[in-house]
């Protein structure tokens, strides 16, 4: 199952890829989210322009860092549509995007299960967002985004010892944030 919802969420987002190099509007925008950087959680995103007031966003994050007793492995990809009011990469945006991640996590201070635990699976899912861009000159600008939405988790959950035996397999269904981002953005003309 899971390497067939790999391969699906890969194909798609090749043809996305092929379909935006030879779109309308070839701006392109690179960024960085430094909410990601902040955790350590190395960061990519392309944005093309695809009309007037439409734009895809496509974004990857990898994470690889142990810090001791502390495990925050993952890499994401979450691609995204986004509707501009005013004109693209200016302004307010509303989105819709998908997620696709693995993640190895375990020994945070979120609550005494994290803490404790450690949890190795994946997750897929997709949402709604809303965000503004603030041109600060020709090529740089500054943006911020929030999105909420779904995710379907599936995991395996181990305790948080070195070799520990598996406890259980489980999925779960999470709604809440999604995405949440402050981002430096360099346009390419």
């Amino acid at each position: 199952m899971k390497e067939r919802i790999m391969k699906h969420f890969l194909l798609v987002t090749i043809i996305l890829i092929v379909t935006l190099m030879t779109s309308y509007g070839q701006e392109v925008a690179v960024k960085t989210n430094l909410l990601y950087d902040a955790t350590t959680t190395l960061n990519l995103g392309f944005e093309f322009g695809l009309g007037k007031r439409w734009t895809m966003d496509l974004s990857g994050n990898y994470n690889p860092w142990k810090f001791g007793k502390y495990r925050l492995k993952h890499w994401l990809i979450q691609p995204e549509f986004r509707y501009w009011f005013c004109e693209k990469f200016n302004g307010h945006f509303i989105g819709l995007h998908g997620h696709y991640a693995e993640y190895n996590v375990g020994g945070l201070f979120f609550n005494d299960n994290m803490r404790n635990n450690r949890y190795q699976g994946h997750l897929y899912g997709a949402g709604i967002s809303y965000g503004y861009q603030w041109v600060l000159n020709n090529r740089w600008n500054l943006g911020a985004t929030i999105g909420v939405g779904y995710a379907r988790l599936k995991d395996d959950k181990y305790p948080r010892a070195v070799c520990g035996e598996k406890i259980r397999t489980e999925s779960h269904n999470y709604w809440g944030v999604t995405k949440a981002g402050v981002t430096i953005v360099y346009i390419i003309k």
